[in-house]
């Protein structure tokens, strides 16, 4: 077994995919359109779906806003640099949620960024 997909309903995929691409460097790897169920899929990843792990984002034709419930909690992405991840992303246009700096109890670095939806993305920076 491999991980696949995570899928995440948001609200604009135009600005979606903008963010997971411009702004986090993702590719579009695929999209569709469902007109008889009326959404769109859009997946976004960093390589092949073959050998990558992608996000699904689903776009529900009219529906522009979702509530996350207290469930979701993030997605998470290795960096080489934290800080500097968190410089380009806000230069980009970006929101960082929580600056670089070590794991509550912990010495991993790591930052968070959110979506356009509000989806948090945890950086995490690779051990040396």
């Amino acid at each position: 077994m491999r991980l696949l997909h995570t899928m995440l309903r948001v609200g604009d995929l135009q600005r979606s995919i903008d963010f997971y691409t411009r702004i986090l460097g993702m590719k579009v790897l695929r999209q569709s359109e469902n007109t008889e169920y009326k959404y769109t899929l859009a997946f976004v990843g960093y390589g092949d779906e073959s050998e990558n792990s992608v996000l699904e984002l689903t776009y529900n034709w009219g529906v522009d806003k979702y509530d996350q419930g207290s469930a979701y909690g993030h997605i998470a992405l290795e960096v080489d640099n934290a800080a500097a991840a968190c410089d380009r992303i806000r230069e980009a246009g970006g929101k960082v949620s929580r600056e670089a700096g070590p794991v509550k109890g912990g010495t991993t670095v790591i930052a968070f960024v959110e979506d356009p939806d509000g989806y948090k993305v945890e950086l995490i920076e690779k051990h040396a």
